[in-house]
């Protein structure tokens, strides 16, 4: 039988300054997450929550009230109520009852506040490439850059990765991607941290993952190490990125094997370094 989703409405509250972390713990049993975008914060709630932050500001001077804001949970995430098959995966939220189909992998995932369902192109585009990339070579070592909910990294060690690094820079990503990872039991072979992905761009492994920012993957290509890698999928392309970095790819001697798009906006790459193996 199906549960329902433990989400419904949203109350949220965009603050200028960064809310200490110690601070989350005092904001009651309604607060959701604090997702962190530069120097503002937006502090989530489960119901209406004007005092607790009220409170907050009177105890740091420094913290500002600029907007609220109030969704129900469907129009923030997008519908993920059903289970969402994408190649040979079977990505289902933890309140939903689903059995994988033979040949499928079931992936269990709970969003939370952050995007990354397998809804949005990019993300089913990549799982499309980590499919290919694991039925046609031996990947041990994976390192995911940009995690977000965890899902790709996930994917990769349900096909058979032994080591996955997860890494994102926001806060309430790393706490919903350890969720997800203890979710589908995979504490053995996964390992999230928060960080930059700069600093992890030249960490070796047999697959590299970066869903993420334009500006950001340009930086990672420009580092040596990270071109080193047998396997890279880019993704989060939109087409005049795809175009540049073709250009890009060329000029560092990297082959593009294989490309994915969704309707000419959206483009992933699987792209191949020059090691042999």
């Amino acid at each position: 039988m199906n549960m329902s989703s433990p989400y419904n409405d949203l109350y949220i509250y965009l603050i200028k300054g960064l809310v200490p972390r110690e601070e989350e713990a005092s904001l009651g049993s309604c607060f959701l997450g604090n997702w962190v975008e530069e120097d503002t914060c937006f502090l989530f709630f489960g119901a209406p929550s004007e005092a607790m932050v009220a409170e907050l500001l009177k105890r740091h001077s420094d913290l500002k009230f600029l907007e609220n804001y109030h969704f129900s949970y469907e129009e923030w995430q997008g519908a993920f109520s059903e289970p969402l098959r994408i190649d040979r995966f079977l990505i289902v939220p933890p309140w939903v009852d689903a059995v994988e189909g033979p040949g499928e992998t079931k992936i269990l995932m709970d969003p939370g506040l952050v995007f990354g369902t397998g809804l949005h192109a990019s993300t089913r585009d990549s799982l499309k490439a980590l499919s290919y990339v694991h039925f046609r070579s031996d990947i041990k070592k994976v390192v995911d850059l940009g995690t977000g909910t965890g899902v790709l990294a996930m994917a990769s060690a349900l096909l058979g990765a032994e080591q996955v690094l997860a890494v994102d820079l926001n806060p309430l990503c790393v706490q919903t991607a350890t969720r997800n990872v203890q979710l589908n039991h995979l504490e053995s072979r996964m390992e999230v941290k928060e960080g930059r992905a700069e600093d992890y761009a030249e960490e070796p492994a047999d697959l590299m993952l970066a869903n993420i920012h334009w500006d950001v993957l340009k930086s990672l290509l420009a580092r040596e190490g990270f071109r080193k890698n047998l396997w890279i999928i880019l993704s989060g392309l939109m087409r005049s990125h795809a175009r540049d970095l073709e250009a890009d790819l060329a000029r560092y001697g990297l082959q593009i094997v294989k490309t994915w798009e969704d309707e000419a906006t959206w483009y992933t790459m699987l792209v191949r370094s020059g090691v042999q193996e």
